[in-house]
């Protein structure tokens, strides 16, 4: 009788490789279709087309991340490069967060500053334990003035 060969395994599947880029031209379809995967959609005007094109244009600087040409993850500032960098928008597609890419593109924003540069940004709720787990520093000292009464 033969003994029975093991089987064959195959080697472990290597997630593809996230490419990041500056990309100013950065279309409003790629950016909505980001934002409802990544969850941010709810907290976004993403049925105003109109002013997530004007956000896009009016952006200092939007760094995304790709996997096989994907759009998979997008971090959109509003900055002056030398003084404050406030990061709007930080979104990561749901299937693949876990991987780093949400801090690689809140890296990749801070390295894209001048020497000394303010860097902020508001969490949404759901995401105050990934800025945490991410080591960011909680500043005490932000107010909100959205609602400021003219009185």
């Amino acid at each position: 009788m033969a003994a029975e060969s093991p089987p064959v395994q195959s080697p472990p599947v290597q997630p593809a490789p996230v490419q990041y880029a500056v990309e100013p031209d950065l279309t409003a379809d790629a950016f909505i279709d980001v934002l409802h995967r990544s969850g941010l959609a709810e907290r976004r005007p993403v049925a105003d087309r109109p002013r997530i094109e004007a956000m896009l244009r009016n952006a200092g600087l939007i760094v995304t991340a790709r996997v096989d040409g994907v759009l998979v993850g997008v971090a959109r500032s509003v900055t002056d490069f030398v003084y404050c960098c406030y990061l709007s928008d930080l979104a990561v597609d749901r299937a693949i967060q876990g991987r780093g890419i949400g801090k690689e593109l809140m890296r990749r924003t801070r390295d894209a500053m001048g020497e000394g540069t303010l860097c902020l940004l508001l969490s949404a709720p759901k995401a105050i334990g990934f800025y945490e787990a991410a080591g960011l520093k909680r500043h005490e000292q932000a107010f909100l003035f959205t609602d400021l009464s003219s009185s």
